[in-house]
């Protein structure tokens, strides 16, 4: 038996795949704020390149990348597979679990996946600068890289609270030629304005995407890049799982059970869309997305028509929601802490296709530590909520015999003053804040 499964760099996927056709029931279509209609290319131009904006709105199932993407997607890609054999170990299971490594990329996440072909798309349409968002900064330092690849300028606006967190990822932005500030910031109208009313906000992702929107909208060099949720960024992630299919085959076995963290949805949905045309065809697969407690959209939230930011700059997205205005409580998995989902993740829950679950900080951090023990590999916060997952599915009858496979989007060795505060016993668990979200879910708006 092998540990682990890499594929040769010849035998990377060359398209991606699209699974908007194949959604049972199908996606309902962003609208446009002011109009209540389903919004137009022409409309999102200004913030998005049209190569990107005919992604986000393709019926066509498989889509070329491009080779200057294959290129730089070679320098970490094919990413492994790997047998979890020493966690089965230590859980006394009869489950085999399997993951796929993301942790590999430059960055350490699934992030630099589609930063890359977004900063492609840009560049081939002359633009010069992008402005984006970032919870935990792992998606902040993909797009840092990207853009440091194809010579475009990048202004990341970081949640606060992750921004006094995590000081090493804005060191990982500098030294690819960022710029950074801390989100709300002085250097929008949005930012200056929650300020002056919340003045120690620990911002969100919410506030932040709307600030990098702001910038993006009132400079003419300057595009808006999204680090997940949105169709095109799903797509690009689809090369986790159509990587995973080709080494599962190879280790002679297929998942009873696909597992991953949910924030806004990009590395769940990037393992398990590839397999959704075989559970169509009638192959048992159970899909579980993993969300934390703090921040739970999938299980108790609401599927309706929300903003994808704070200030109600965004087309209006068909997605389970907490509200657009929720601010989640300061965990650190600074990745999940998004009041929505991907519009995709969500159809497939409302078709009863993915089964979420929402989980503590803390039982994900024991997790994390038993994993950095068996596997050797210390996993980020986030990733740490996946593995959870899959302990209790291998856990919950020890003499089943099933194979459960879950996406490890990333390391931890950045996070780990997160880990000293878990040591030291600062951290609690946060539960759903009920009130809170009864009052940002009173604001969505009326369709």
């Amino acid at each position: 038996m092998n540990k682990k499964i890499v594929l040769r760099d010849d035998e990377m996927p060359r398209q991606w795949y699209n699974v908007t056709p194949d959604i049972p029931g199908g996606l309902h279509p962003p609208l446009d704020p002011q109009t209540k209609q389903p919004i137009t290319a022409e409309k999102l131009a200004p913030v998005f390149p049209m190569g990107l904006l005919e992604q986000e709105m393709s019926q066509e199932r498989f889509i070329d990348i491009p080779e200057e993407v294959q290129e730089i997607l070679k320098i970490w890609r094919p990413a492994p597979l790997v047998r979890a054999t020493n966690l089965e170990k230590a859980l006394g299971t009869r489950s085999k679990i399997y993951f796929k490594n993301e942790g590999v990329s430059p960055v350490g996440s699934h992030k630099a996946n589609s930063a890359v072909p977004q900063a492609y798309y840009n560049m081939k349409e002359g633009v010069k600068r992008l402005a984006t968002e970032t919870g935990a900064g792992q998606w902040g330092s993909a797009l840092s890289l990207a853009t440091s690849k194809f010579g475009l300028q990048c202004k990341v606006f970081m949640v606060r609270v992750s921004f006094d967190q995590k000081p090493y990822r804005k060191s990982m932005m500098h030294t690819y030629g960022a710029e950074i500030v801390a989100s709300p910031s002085r250097d929008t109208q949005t930012g200056r304005k929650i300020l002056a009313e919340y003045p120690d906000t620990p911002g969100s992702l919410g506030i932040a995407i709307s600030e990098a929107l702001e910038d993006a909208a009132t400079r003419e060099d300057t595009k808006y890049a999204l680090g997940s949720v949105l169709n095109h960024v799903v797509l690009h992630q689809s090369i986790i799982g159509l990587e995973a299919k080709k080494q599962m085959e190879i280790a002679g076995d297929y998942p009873d059970v696909i597992i991953g963290c949910c924030g806004g949805g990009s590395n769940f949905a990037g393992l398990a869309v590839p397999y959704l045309p075989d559970y169509l065809e009638g192959k048992k697969i159970r899909f579980v997305g993993v969300e934390p407690a703090s921040c739970p959209s999938l299980t108790m939230g609401r599927l309706a028509y929300d903003f994808g930011d704070v200030a109600q700059t965004t087309p209006l997205l068909y997605m389970y929601t907490l509200g657009h205005d929720f601010i989640p409580p300061g965990i650190h998995a600074g990745g999940l802490r998004y009041h929505g989902m991907a519009p995709i993740v969500s159809a497939m829950v409302r078709e009863k296709i993915i089964d979420p679950i929402k989980v503590h900080q803390l039982e994900c951090f024991e997790a994390g530590v038993l994993f950095a023990k068996t596997e050797g590999i210390i996993p980020a916060p986030e990733t740490c909520h996946a593995i959870r997952g899959a302990i209790i599915e291998a856990t919950k009858d020890l003499k089943e015999e099933k194979t459960i496979l879950f996406n490890f989007s990333g390391h931890g060795l950045i996070d780990m003053a997160s880990y000293e505060k878990f040591y030291s016993g600062q951290l609690q668990n946060f539960d759903y804040p009920e009130e809170q979200i009864a009052k940002s879910m009173a604001n969505l708006p009326k369709i």
